[in-house]
Parts: C-alpha cells; sequence; structure tokens
C-alpha cells in the first residue's frame, strides 16, 4: 500500500479559541493514529475566525475516519472536514 496526502479543514468553534494550543492538539492526534509530516495553517473565514488547514501523510490501508471522528470529539471544534485526499509519489 502507499501513503496518501491529506488535507482536512477544522473550524473551531469561535474566534476566542487559542489557536497554537488546538494547532499543537491536532498535531499529536494526527501522529498518534499514524500520520506524518503534519502542517497546519490558518485560513480567514470571517468575523475575526480562522480555519485551520491540517496537511498530512496517511498510510492508504488505515481508516481516516477514526482520525476525523476523534478532531471532532474535540470542544473546541465545531466541524472536520477532508477536502483534499490523494495518492502521494516521491
Amino acid at each position: 500500500m502507499g501513503i496518501a496526502a491529506v488535507k482536512i479543514k477544522v473550524l473551531p468553534t469561535s474566534p476566542e479559541i487559542d489557536l497554537e494550543r488546538l494547532k499543537e492538539t491536532i498535531k499529536n492526534m494526527v501522529e498518534e493514529q499514524g500520520g506524518k509530516n503534519c502542517t497546519i495553517e490558518t485560513e480567514p473565514i470571517a468575523f475575526g475566525l480562522e480555519a485551520l488547514i491540517v496537511f498530512f501523510a496517511w498510510p492508504e490501508e488505515k481508516e481516516l475516519e477514526n482520525l476525523e471522528e476523534s478532531m471532532g470529539k474535540l470542544e473546541e471544534i465545531s466541524s472536520v472536514q477532508v477536502i483534499d485526499m490523494r495518492r502521494a509519489f516521491g
């Protein structure tokens, strides 16, 4: 099996959420469940709210749903959406 390049959009519950702490929590969660090379960028949404765009390498043989559910259970997160997933080469 190969490696998938995954891009997930995470929406915090409010603009007051500490994004640096949330980034660290998400990065640890991805790595604990088998993801590699996790990077996180912010994307402005509206009224001070910023989404987190999470990029990482994921083993194709593993289910991604467990990671999505784990992220969605965090009380600082209102939604989790996979916006891109493709086979990585190289």
